[in-house]
């Protein structure tokens, strides 16, 4: 009788009848959890259970273990640091730390590991941006051979990998999976909506520049805005407003700022996607899989025209048209500005913030819980041709390092597997709005929240999104090259080189780099072979990057509406 009660409950399924290694308390706290906390869910409860039921016996050996992850500090990880991992405590019985440190933090502590091969932690959270770092260097765990090997009697059945929106962003040139998205957030256009349909502003717009007061879809278009409502709207009910914001302090999360897409958004790279081939965001150029160089002497472009260009319109638009004080804002100081409410668009916003933008009672949201704002696809530059990536998507991804002993290995990838799992992960998504599965998105529950979260949902459902991806696999070190960007661009804005030595200078460095690790001859059939030094005539008069300098850099603006364009999303057209 008590084993009856138990399967019309839904404790127990016929699938694991008669598993002794899991206990009657495991699927007590198993269907508390589903209950309670992890709804809604793409999968029904029963196949909650069953989930949860697999994890219970697959953590079995490992009961009563403590083990240590890291990841960066927002909103998604928070969840999984404070309610995940006391969900996969009490369900598995293996206990789990899960610090949150800064970005730049992460990589040091990743570093350190493989540097030393010391297990600091059994698993990180860290960007994808990592990847050509990853699948060249030896020391992270190759997951597609692991999930067939050491990691195949851990390694979730129902996992399903081609649902995860981020595969092809955590795949080497090999075409194996070397990390596991676990959150994910794109880089794109924000604008107040509400402005953006007064008919008198709409009216003032088109006399002035001739063309509708819309979406930017180039960079003529939104240098436009700016300067409409910095010098010609100047205060909207009572209150100074501005055409822009960004940051300028010369400070590590500068170098995001730059390596985060901005030069593939100019036009500097290549057609292809993820990533330009064979030059990327960066600059770099590979020759099949290994770099050949940066600077423009060597085929790259981080010193080309469009290069120059993109860090040029950075600092003209910085001084121009962003509120008094930005240019000595890092990121993290600059980030309340929008939800200030005097501010009409930001060509670079991080949609990990929508959570923070669409709470109730702040000035850009309206009393029905509507958004203000909206936001859109970043505006390219005149460089970019169609084909080429339009903007940046961070991808943090679970990565195993090989120096973490298999058993601690084995436990740290189902906590992994778990704060992925499709139990959890819808209900993970609507806390922390950075989805990573298309089943999730794509779920009834966000059809119905989407009005509220300002074109979140519409952009990750269009055939659009595929255009933002993270850095890609051209960059073999990244934690070596990162650094060298806020250094030498934070000179520029800082005014003490121009911009044309600025970029001069890094392409320079990150080519030191690229020789440094070509000696050391560490990186195998991947790393560095650099091309000899030509003049840069050579390069720049051949098709594709590095792209010659235009005689026209300001085309004439052209904007999209709106609304026209998110008809467009749901149709399922790109735009």
């Amino acid at each position: 009788m008590k084993l009856r009660r138990l399967l019309m409950t839904g404790m127990l399924t016929l699938a694991f009848l008669g598993v002794a290694s899991i206990g009657m308390a495991d699927m007590k706290a198993a269907k508390k959890w589903v209950d309670t906390e992890f709804q809604p869910s793409t999968l029904s409860k029963a196949e909650q259970m069953k989930e949860m039921e697999w994890f219970m016996k697959a953590a079995a050996p490992f009961k009563g273990m403590e083990i240590k992850v890291v990841s960066e500090t927002i909103p998604t990880h928070e969840y999984e640091s404070k309610v995940l991992a006391k969900a996969f405590y009490e369900i598995t019985g293996i206990k789990v730390t899960h610090d949150l440190i800064q970005e730049g933090d992460v990589i040091e502590k990743l570093q350190v590991q493989v540097q030393s091969g010391e297990n600091v932690f059994d698993a990180y959270i860290n960007d994808s941006d990592l990847i050509g770092t990853h699948f060249r260097s030896g020391h992270a765990v190759n997951l597609t051979d692991w999930m067939n090997g050491e990691g195949k009697s851990v390694t979730l059945p129902t996992l399903d990998i081609d649902d995860f929106m981020g595969k092809s962003f955590t795949t080497g040139p090999d075409g194996k999976l070397y990390q596991l998205p676990d959150q994910q957030f794109a880089n794109l256009y924000w604008f107040r909506y509400d402005w953006f349909q007064k008919p008198e502003l709409k009216k003032a717009f088109k006399a002035k520049y001739g063309y509708e007061l819309g979406v930017p879809v180039n960079w003529s278009a939104y240098e436009d805005i700016a300067e409409f409502f910095t010098n010609e709207v100047k205060e909207i009910d009572g209150k100074a407003i501005y055409g822009h914001m960004d940051y300028g302090k010369k400070a590590p999360d500068l170098g995001w700022r730059f390596t985060d897409a901005w030069l593939s958004m100019a036009g500097a790279g290549d057609k292809g996607l993820p990533n330009g081939k064979p030059v990327d965001e960066w600059g770099i150029r590979v020759d099949g899989c290994r770099p050949v160089g940066s600077s423009v002497a060597r085929g790259g472009a981080t010193n080309g025209p469009a290069a120059k260009y993109a860090l040029r319109k950075y600092m003209e638009w910085l001084r121009k048209y962003a509120p008094p004080g930005a240019l000595g804002m890092d990121f993290y100081q600059s980030l309340p500005y929008l939800a200030k409410g005097n501010v009409a668009q930001q060509i670079f916003w991080y949609t990990a913030f929508t959570a923070s933008m669409v709470k109730e009672g702040t000035p850009v949201v309206n009393a029905d819980g509507t958004p203000k704002w909206r936001m859109a696809p970043s505006p390219h530059g005149p460089y970019w041709e169609e084909g080429q990536k339009l903007g940046y998507q961070d991808c943090g991804s679970w990565t195993l390092l090989k120096s973490t002993p298999i058993k601690r290995r084995q436990a740290a990838w189902l906590f992994a597997q778990f704060c992925v799992a499709k139990t959890v992960s819808l209900k993970k998504t609507h806390v922390g709005l950075t989805p990573i599965r298309d089943s999730d998105i794509r779920d009834k529950s966000f059809t119905e929240r989407a009005p509220k979260l300002g074109g979140l949902v519409e952009f990750y459902r269009s055939p659009a999104r595929v255009a933002w991806t993270p850095t890609g696999t051209n960059v073999p070190d990244y934690p070596k090259l990162a650094q060298l960007w806020w250094q030498n661009i934070g000179e520029a804005v800082a005014g003490e080189v121009t911009v044309s030595t600025a970029m001069d200078n890094l392409a320079k460095e990150q080519d030191k780099i690229l020789m440094r690790l070509e000696r050391a001859g560490i990186l195998g059939e991947c790393g560095p072979k650099l091309n000899k030094p030509v003049d840069e005539s050579v390069w720049l008069k051949k098709p594709g990057s590095p792209k010659a300098k235009l005689a026209n850099e300001k085309p004439k603006g052209e904007t999209v509406d709106y609304d026209q364009l998110l008809k467009a999303w749901k149709a399922g057209k790109v735009k």
